[in-house]
């Protein structure tokens, strides 16, 4: 894999939380020789609105990754969700990759139309916005609602997480 691929993660939030799934997540996936030195993390995003877009948007600038994967905690979920669209007021940004396409075959994986109307869709609105009218090229970006991580289901979600990856890193499908 040459493509050079950006992962966002968050920190947590609320203090009942040891730690972010989607930190995790991308602490999992990582870790060996899997994907090589293709990606780029950019963890623990501060849970702000208006801090976590601008240092994403920073770091897509300074590394100018092939494909943008921000990825969030949802502890309501059962699977990997991966956003079609993230809303900002009446405004709409959909993502450009085909995501029945990139999740075909992933049965932890699911598509989902909300993303969840706090940090995590402000994120996504304001890179896909920036990515769609301010980039140089046409980079392609999805988020991914990340579940709990337990030892009964991470390997199972590292494994779809891991195909996502190399399927954008590959040849994004849009």
């Amino acid at each position: 894999m040459t493509s050079k691929i950006l992962l966002t993660s968050f920190d947590t939030w609320m203090p009942h939380q040891k730690s972010n799934a989607s930190d995790d997540l991308l602490v999992k996936i990582s870790q060996g020789d899997f994907f090589g030195d293709s990606l780029i993390l950019l963890r623990k995003l501060p849970v702000d609105p208006e801090a976590a877009p601008k240092e994403a948007i920073a770091k897509i600038n300074q590394v100018q990754p092939h494909a943008v994967i921000c990825a969030g905690m949802a502890e309501t979920r059962q699977k990997l969700t991966v956003e079609s669209q993230a809303l900002s007021g009446k405004n709409c940004r959909k993502t450009l990759v085909n995501l029945p396409q990139l999740i075909a075959g992933l049965p932890n994986t699911e598509i989902s139309h909300d993303a969840g109307k706090f940090v995590c869709e402000a994120l996504y609105y304001a890179v896909l916005n920036y990515l769609q009218t301010q980039a140089k090229s046409p980079i392609p970006c999805i988020f991914v609602h990340v579940p709990l991580l337990h030892p009964e289901n991470i390997e199972a979600i590292a494994a779809d997480f891991r195909a996502i990856v190399q399927r954008l890193a590959a040849k994004p499908p849009v």
